[in-house]
């Protein structure tokens, strides 16, 4: 999963889910109702798309101040994919 969520093993929700965050963090101006409805039909309440949304947006957020302060990673952290 941590190379390519479209050739993992996932669920129909966990599809649904990793589609749009991929979207969301991606190309945030491009998400809308129809995103939103994706994930209903995907059998998805409201509080489950928005906790979805708000973590999402909070990565997003932290990786932007990290990125903007120049903030290095760990030295025990490894890249995805990385033995």
């Amino acid at each position: 999963m941590a190379r390519d969520w479209r050739t993992a093993a996932l669920s129909p929700v966990e599809r649904a889910l990793c589609a749009f965050a991929d979207k969301l963090a991606r190309a945030p101006a491009a998400n809308g109702v129809a995103d939103v409805d994706a994930l209903r039909a995907a059998d998805l309440d409201d509080v489950a798309i928005h906790d979805a949304t708000q973590v999402v947006a909070y990565f997003a957020y932290i990786n932007r101040i990290a990125n903007g302060l120049g903030v290095e990673l760990e030295t025990f952290v490894r890249a995805w994919g990385a033995v």
